[in-house]
């Protein structure tokens, strides 16, 4: 299955349900767009999670600028771990609340150069 080959074009796939691409949890990924912050990076869903890069694939292996905080979607609470579950850093009862948790937990400057 090809990646989209920019963060805008991630997020449009994701949001309309494009045949043949990766999906995630809807109620999460609409969550996650109302974000800035989470906008301007590349989601990725993955084994019923919502990841963060910081720019489209590649680079894949050994990549630490891409170690961001991610949702476990699917049942409540929602889970939101620190890289490799490192951390559980909080849960959530709702998607929207998922989201903010996460941006909390984002690095400085990471994503914050999105338009508010």
């Amino acid at each position: 299955m090809p990646e989209a080959p920019d963060i805008e074009t991630a997020w449009l796939q994701l949001l309309e349900g494009t045949p043949g691409t990766r999906q995630g949890d809807p109620l999460v990924v609409e969550a996650a767009y109302a974000q800035s912050r989470l906008r301007a990076l590349f989601p990725f869903p993955t084994h019923g999670t919502l990841h963060f890069l910081c720019a489209a694939p590649p680079p894949w292996p050994g990549s630490d600028r891409d170690r961001l905080p991610f949702i476990v979607c699917g049942e409540q609470p929602y889970k939101i771990y620190t890289p490799d579950y490192g951390e559980l850093l909080g849960e959530a009862a709702t998607p929207e609340e998922a989201a903010a948790l996460l941006v909390a937990h984002l690095p400085d400057a990471v994503g914050e150069d999105a338009d508010e």
